[in-house]
């Protein structure tokens, strides 16, 4: 195993600046020039490796070697897999190997030159950037019907009020280290799943939960989104998947563990599985969240790592690991990642967590990723309103935290325009030049009075409705439980013994036919003549 050097660096180093490996030789910055544009890409059997940059790298034997190192090297430890003449630009083919214990699918591939026997890394490590070319399924998705989503509760699924309510979009939650090992129930069998050259197994019985729970939303026509969770609960079970710098803290979840080889290759096959099981004959998922509210550290994705640049690098590879894996198998699935409501908060102030706020983290994460292999990520953001125990953000004693300026401290559902227009600039761009998919989640807690959580909710929708770049709207929650509830969180449509608030009919109403009785009643105790006035659309 090795451990990541996890120092603060200039984001603009990874495009600038190469280091001189080799044995008994230390990292050595090298000239800015010789830095290399690379990129990596799938073309049929193989990956093809295309390096550029102003001018011919220096080389003291005119050559430029590539190596595929896998995600927890920061070394040249292998053997060169490729050569092309020393020049402005270079390209290499290697066998892609897909399926096979040389799979090159999650390689970090380096362009190097040789001087004084050792090799000058001429880029920061590039990764595959278009998985979705080996993909075996391309499953339709179902998220054309409508934007209104719901974090649903199980203890409702049989009941399939999803349907009653008029639910288009589903969010859920999976527990990635209760998926592993054998099954708890004889009844259903341990799956061995065979991937590069290993077996690894999967507990029958929580897959064939997760096998009902999906296949049931969709059968309702429901699209479905699950999270991907790294929860200490089931940290004993699947200890290989929490990163050495986590283990040994108790919090709610950990950064995966890109750091030795259990971890990768586990998470791996992880990521295979799902993205080939859920891609139709076992119910279909159009949406992989790697991880919840990533930007705070010290409860949702804890990692003892302070600074900013090598957080994201880390919590990058995980990323890439799920993306490459699960857009292998369907190539038409997304992968987010999950941010919460603090925006832009230099300094810290009230509310505040151990981490980083949003826009900091978004552009960062943005930044590390580009230089490795820019790819179609998207985010989901969690815009509740400020605090998250008063549901009517306009007239909150904090409202001041949340204004349309870019810089605003907060963002909620009232002042969404301020990521989607962040996420519209030049430098946030998907590969294709268009804006990344963004999906928002939140909920309005009725101890506020249900009348307000009805107004709330109705703006929310309706500020996700105007807005072209959001893609889902996911209200939490289905059913108040204990642990949000002591909180002060009263956020479900329904009460803990499943009777139904009002809050329930105005959900459902917010595309049907009675949904101008809920926009008047929002509008009304808004004190606006409409939603133009307060929500700015893009």
């Amino acid at each position: 195993m090795r451990l990541k050097k996890l120092i603060s660096m200039a984001v603009a180093a990874l495009f600038t600046t190469a280091f001189l490996v080799g044995a008994g030789v230390g990292e050595t910055d090298a000239l800015a020039a010789d830095a290399m544009n690379v990129n990596a890409a799938i073309s049929g059997s193989n990956v093809v490796i295309n390096a550029s940059a102003t001018g011919a790298p220096s080389s003291e034997d005119g050559t430029l070697y590539l190596f595929a190192e896998p995600i927890y090297s920061d070394a040249i430890t292998t053997e060169p897999l490729a050569t092309a003449p020393a020049g402005p630009n270079a390209s290499f083919t290697t066998p892609l190997n897909l399926n096979s214990a040389n799979s090159r699918l999650y390689s970090k591939f380096y362009v190097c030159a040789k001087r004084g026997g050792a090799f000058v890394k001429l880029n920061p490590g590039n990764y595959i950037t278009n998985p979705e070319a080996v993909a075996t399924h391309t499953a339709g998705r179902l998220d054309g019907r409508g934007k209104n989503g719901l974090l649903t509760a199980p203890e409702k699924l049989n009941s399939r009020e999803f349907q009653d309510l008029g639910v288009k979009q589903v969010l859920y939650n999976i527990y990635v280290g209760r998926l592993l090992g054998p099954t708890e129930n004889g009844a259903y069998p341990t799956i061995n799943y065979n991937y590069n050259g290993k077996n690894y197994q999967f507990n029958g019985l929580c897959v064939a939960e997760y096998d009902n729970i999906i296949s049931t939303y969709n059968s309702g026509g429901c699209s479905v989104t699950m999270c991907l969770i790294n929860g200490q609960e089931f940290a004993g079970r699947s200890p290989q998947l929490v990163h050495p710098l986590s283990r040994g803290v108790a919090c709610p979840c950990y950064m995966y563990n890109t750091a030795d080889a259990s971890g990768t290759e586990t998470l791996a096959a992880i990521a295979a599985f799902l993205g080939e099981r859920y891609s139709g004959a076992h119910g279909k998922v159009d949406n992989w969240v790697v991880g919840n509210e990533v930007n705070i550290k010290d409860q949702w994705n804890y990692v003892n790592i302070g600074d900013l640049t090598a957080y994201c690098q880390e919590y990058m590879e995980g990323f890439r690991i799920f993306y490459n894996g699960i857009k292998s198998k369907n190539a038409n699935a997304r992968i987010y990642i999950c941010t919460e409501h603090q925006w832009d908060r230099n300094p810290k102030g009230v509310f505040s967590h151990d981490g980083w706020d949003g826009k900091d983290f978004d552009a960062t994460f943005n930044a590390v990723t580009s230089a490795s292999g820019n790819i179609d990520w998207g985010l989901m953001t969690h815009p509740y309103p400020v605090p998250l125990t008063w549901a009517t953000d306009w007239n909150s004693q904090f409202k001041g935290l949340m204004t349309h300026s870019p810089n605003t401290a907060f963002v909620s559902m009232s002042n969404f325009e301020v990521v989607t227009d962040f996420f519209s600039r030049p430098e946030m761009l998907a590969p294709n030049g268009q804006v990344r998919s963004i999906i928002a989640g939140c909920g309005y807690t009725t101890s506020q009075g249900e009348a307000n959580a009805r107004a709330a909710l109705v703006l929310g929708y309706q500020a996700a409705m105007m807005n072209q770049h959001v893609d889902a709207f996911f209200v939490a929650q289905e059913l108040d439980n204990a642990a949000s509830l002591a909180q002060g969180l009263a956020v479900g449509l329904s009460n803990p013994d499943g009777s139904h608030k009002t809050l329930y009919d105005c959900f459902k109403q917010l595309d049907g036919p009675n949904a101008a009785q809920y926009q008047a009643e929002a509008l009304a105790i808004r004190g606006v003549g409409s939603f133009g006035d307060v929500i700015s659309a893009r």
